[in-house]
Order: structure tokens, then sequence, then C-alpha cells
């Protein structure tokens, strides 16, 4: 069996797997292709590859001959597949009609971020992962683009107040960015709509605020789900009130399948002090703000938004690492100790990620 590794798009720095994470694979018989150049944005050459057993090749020849291709984004519509296993985090809820060709051309589609969010599926949750970093470099990119410090400062030429910080969803990426912002020495507030997250915002040194009446969002795999109008009001009046005095809001809040929720309404960007900033981490399916542009900046009263889906590809190494070892403990559930495929539809794992088989869409969310 032969194992392709795609190099990505010019504006992706990640690649599915480093030469440590290869050598796993070489080192049980697995043959590994790697396209030239695959790993370079990610500070591993081809040399280290080759090193780690794998065989560099042309693009085309990584396609014609693996078994399973290793791609993080989608490959390109133009490069005819057929008869592969294809395995990264490809959005198929926003990408309806591309699912349905790759089911005709009788491509296995596994996309990890549809891996059903249980205690099993941990160490291949690529999102959390991912989200982990975008948390951390979200704070950092605040940091950069304020004009002001962060921590209190007392100084003889006077004192500065320390930065005071909104961030709106406390999932995996806005528990990051907690931990981050006060450990730079800011103040921070903190809005979710689950309460459960209240102890673990609090033991991290930050204020929960709280809303009372929210849908339960339990089981939704640590994402908002949609809730009343009622609620969206009460939500609408504490986020006003919290962001009108923050000198910096991170926002994290999306839907799976559906366009993220507006969450700061240009009133409330209005109402923001003269110089603030904010991160958009949702810019990808459109933003918490009616402004909100993937990968631009934009800026509104004297408010600047920044829009940033792919913040890991700022640290492309330890992005990579992360990934890949997400990658390799899945594979572990499609590849056999003989090392060939072995496809087990019983596994809630390997059958809750799979999108397209055997010709059909054969996710329960995209079927129909």
């Amino acid at each position: 069996m032969t194992i392709g590794i795609l190099k990505e798009s010019s504006a992706e720095t990640r690649v599915s797997l480093l030469p440590e994470a290869v050598a796993t694979l070489t080192k049980k018989g697995i043959t590994v292709w790697v396209e030239q150049g695959a790993g370079e944005k990610a500070w591993s050459n081809d040399h280290e590859y080759t090193k780690a057993g794998a065989d560099i090749k042309s693009r085309q020849e990584v396609l014609n001959a693996s078994d399973i291709l290793l791609s993080i984004h989608q490959v390109p519509e133009t490069e005819t597949l057929s008869n592969k296993i294809l395995l990264g985090v490809y959005q198929p809820l926003f990408h309806p009609g591309l699912m349905q060709d790759w089911a005709r051309q009788q491509l296995t589609t596994f996309s990890l971020d549809m891996l059903p969010r249980t205690t099993r599926a941990q160490s291949m949750d690529v999102l959390s992962s991912q989200a982990n970093i975008a948390g951390y470099k979200a704070v950092l990119l605040a940091a950069n683009n304020y004009g002001r410090y962060f921590p209190m400062f007392m100084t003889a030429a006077g004192s500065i107040a320390p930065a005071k910080i909104l961030i709106l969803g406390a999932g995996v990426a806005g528990l990051q960015a907690i931990a981050t912002a006060r450990r730079l020495g800011a103040v921070v507030e903190v809005f979710d709509t689950r309460p459960a997250v209240k102890e673990e915002v609090m033991s991290l040194g930050a204020k929960f605020v709280e809303v009372e009446g929210a849908a339960d969002a339990s089981k939704a795999g640590g994402y908002a789900v949609e809730q009343t109008d009622e609620y969206k009001q009460k939500q609408q009046q504490k986020i006003a009130e919290s962001a009108a005095k923050a000198d910096i809001i991170v926002t994290t809040a999306q839907i799976p399948g559906k366009k993220a929720p507006i969450l700061l309404s240009e009133e409330m960007i209005q109402a923001m002090r003269n110089g603030s900033v904010i991160i958009d981490l949702a810019a990808a399916t459109g933003g918490n703000t009616p402004f909100t542009k993937n990968n631009e900046t934009v800026t509104v009263n004297g408010v600047r938004i920044i829009g940033d889906s792919n913040l890991p590809a700022s640290m492309p190494a330890d992005a990579s690492k992360l990934y890949g070892k997400n990658v390799l403990n899945f594979l572990q559930l499609i590849i056999n100790k003989e090392g060939g495929i072995h496809l087990n539809w019983e596994d809630d794992l390997v059958k809750g990620s799979c999108i397209t088989h055997g010709g059909a869409v054969v996710h329960e969310r995209l079927k129909g």
C-alpha cells in the first residue's frame, strides 16, 4: 500500500505529515510518497523525508500511485482522481457539490472535521489541535495590532492600566486565548452560551459573563447552537455592555454547516473605543461581525477588525506536528496490522467521518 502526501496550495504552510510521522509509517512497511517540496513551508525539506524512508515524487506521480492521499485542504477539481481514499479537512457541509463530484469519481473521502466529538476521538481531533493554536495566535496578533500595553505598568512617568479583553466563546480556541491573554497581563471577560464552561474560565483567571436561558449546547461538539430570540436579546445586551469597555475582542463562535452568528452588531462596534481591535476566528464562515472579511483587515470607526480563519498556518511546524499526530491516530483505524487498507464500518469514528464511498455521498448530514 502507498500513502501519498500532497503539497498544499500557496496560501497554506502546513503539511499533512512531517518526516517524524512518516517514519512511523515506513517502519511498518508502508510505502510513503511525498510530493516534492510538500514540507518546505513547515521547515521540513525533501532530504528529511527521504531519511524518514519516504520517496520524493512529482505531484502527478503521487496522485496516480497512492492508495491513500493526504491533503489538508480539498484537491483542486481540475485534478481528476478515481478509486482513491482522501483524508483531510474538507468542510463538506459547505461544499456539497464537490462531495457529489468526488462520489462520482468513486472516491472514499474521510473528512476529519466531521469526526464525532467523543472521548475516543480526542486523539484524532484536528479541530481542537488547530483551534488551540488559533486561540494562542489570536491574542498575539491582537497584541501586535493594539497600540497600547497589555499588562499594567506603574512607572515614574505614570501608570498604565491593563488592557481589557473580551473573548466570545470558551471552546478550545477561546480557552487558549484566555490563558495567553492572562499571561500577557490583560484583564479578561468571557462570554459563552454554555454555563458548564464557567468553572474552566474562572480557573484561568477570567470573569465569566452569564446570560440565563441558553439552549443546551452540550451535544454540539464544541460549537455554538441556535438560540431563542428572547435569549439573543439578552445576549446582545450583555455583550454590548462588555464590548463598550473592551480594548480587544476575540470572537470564535461557529455553527456547523451554517453561517457564523453575528455577535457584534454595527452599533456595538461603533460604541467601542478608537484604536480597539477585533480578531474574528469565524471569518471563514462569514464572521461574528457584519464587517468581517476573511484574510483581510477592515477598519470601522477606528476599530480594526481582523478576519483570519487560518492562524494555525502561522505556526506551520507545530501545527503540522499536531495535525500529523491526529492523522496517524486515524490511519490506525483504517489500516490493519499487515499494512493494508481495512475499512471497518462498524467503527463509529470511521463511519462518522466518511463522506463519500462506493459512488455515493454516505454521510447522514449530506444525504438528499
